[in-house]
């Protein structure tokens, strides 16, 4: 199963998601493997600050990603493809092989704003493919008591895309743990950051049954 985590916009916890849920995934003793889509390199940068011991990362940032993706990644069972910023090249060869699309988006409406011309990109994908890849949003780095979460959700609505009811908050474990190379589900295996991604890895395979 390959997932392509995409947003053309920066900063939208991309890496984040991928890494962690990367590790969420293995926890069903699942075989995973992060694709690095991103020139510049933030995933491997992340695998190398961990010496490669939680999740193994591959680099594979060539346009020809779609056609070269499955000869390195077919011996795992989950392949997360940490996607390239900007509507380039890469990020179409990521909708064209991915089995599934995630979209993370902030709450904010610039986010919303920004994911348009990737949103027709996928539905234009979607029009010949017979529906795939499968696409969603799922909100990231959304802030604790705050209405701005259920109104992204509901402005998300005109996009007629899926949007994931887990997510992720702003929380600090999450910049710790990448500088180490490590996961919030590795530094506190019980805490809410760890039960958050959880919460997406049992919502993802609900999204593919």
């Amino acid at each position: 199963m390959i997932v392509g985590i995409l947003n053309q916009k920066g900063g939208t916890g991309k890496t984040t998601i991928s890494v962690n849920l990367a590790r969420g995934l293995q926890q069903d003793d699942d075989t995973v493997v992060v694709v690095d889509s991103d020139p510049q390199g933030s995933a491997r940068d992340w695998g190398a600050a961990g010496n490669g011991n939680i999740v193994t990362v591959i680099g594979l940032d060539r346009p020809t990603l779609d056609k070269d993706i499955r000869a390195v990644t077919n011996n795992y069972d989950w392949t997360l493809i940490d996607g390239a910023p900007q509507l380039s090249e890469m990020a179409i060869a990521t909708i064209k092989c991915s089995d599934i699309v995630l979209i993370p988006v902030q709450p904010s409406p610039y986010d919303i704003w920004a994911t348009e011309d990737l949103v027709d990109v996928i539905k234009a994908r979607q029009s010949i493919t017979d529906g795939f890849p499968k696409a969603a949003f799922i909100i990231s780095r959304q802030i604790k008591n705050t209405t701005l979460s259920k109104e992204i959700r509901e402005a998300l609505k005109e996009y007629d895309m899926p949007v994931f009811n887990s997510g992720t908050f702003q929380r600090v474990i999450y910049a710790k743990t990448a500088t180490s190379g490590s996961t919030v589900i590795d530094s506190e295996p019980n805490g809410e950051a760890a039960i958050e991604i959880k919460k997406i890895v049992q919502e993802i395979k609900e999204f593919i049954a």
